[in-house]
């Protein structure tokens, strides 16, 4: 991994990747009503077919050193990622504000579909289950922009993150994997 001081400028020390994973590893609640920004604080953007961007806000998990989301096939970013993986995931919290590059892939493995599902309803209280084909999930309702139900899961893999620390020391880190 690479590392890079953006904010030498400033004298600054550099970001540890380690504490964004650690910090991200804590979990970040988001749906109205949690210790949360009682809003979606995650944001995907996705490429359309002439190249230019389109961001949603949703309910994105951090689990196993991977953003997650969930999304339906026929919803324009559920098109865009078919077409082109290449997508970003920004996250603000309070210490930090985080934007990952990466490819997102469509997960069909069960395994993973059932324990992400869980990880949703504990954690975002969204009492989504696995649907009959175990590879996606099924809920009384979804985000707005998610399209209708089967919604597909998606992992991200980092290319490239980077931050800036909102809080003493302060300071900006760009880290390719």
């Amino acid at each position: 991994m690479e590392t890079i001081n953006l904010a030498e400028l400033y004298q600054a020390p550099p970001m540890a990747w380690e504490d964004v994973r650690r910090r991200l590893d804590a979990g970040f609640a988001q749906a109205p009503g949690s210790e949360g920004p009682g809003r979606h604080s995650c944001w995907l953007t996705t490429l359309n077919a002439d190249g230019s961007p389109h961001a949603n806000a949703l309910g994105a998990l951090w689990d196993d050193g991977r953003f997650w989301f969930v999304t339906g096939l026929s919803t324009r970013r559920g098109r865009n990622l078919a077409r082109d993986p290449r997508c970003l995931m920004t996250l603000s919290l309070r210490e930090l504000d985080l934007v990952l590059e990466g490819r997102a892939q469509r997960v069909d493995d069960p395994a993973v579909v059932a324990r992400l599902a869980r990880r949703y309803a504990a954690d975002e209280g969204w009492p989504c289950e696995v649907d009959e084909s175990g590879t996606a999930l099924t809920a009384p309702y979804s985000a707005q922009s998610a399209g209708p139900p089967p919604w597909h899961l998606f992992g991200i893999e980092a290319r490239s993150a980077h931050a800036l620390q909102t809080e003493e020391p302060f300071g900006a880190t760009r880290w390719r994997f």
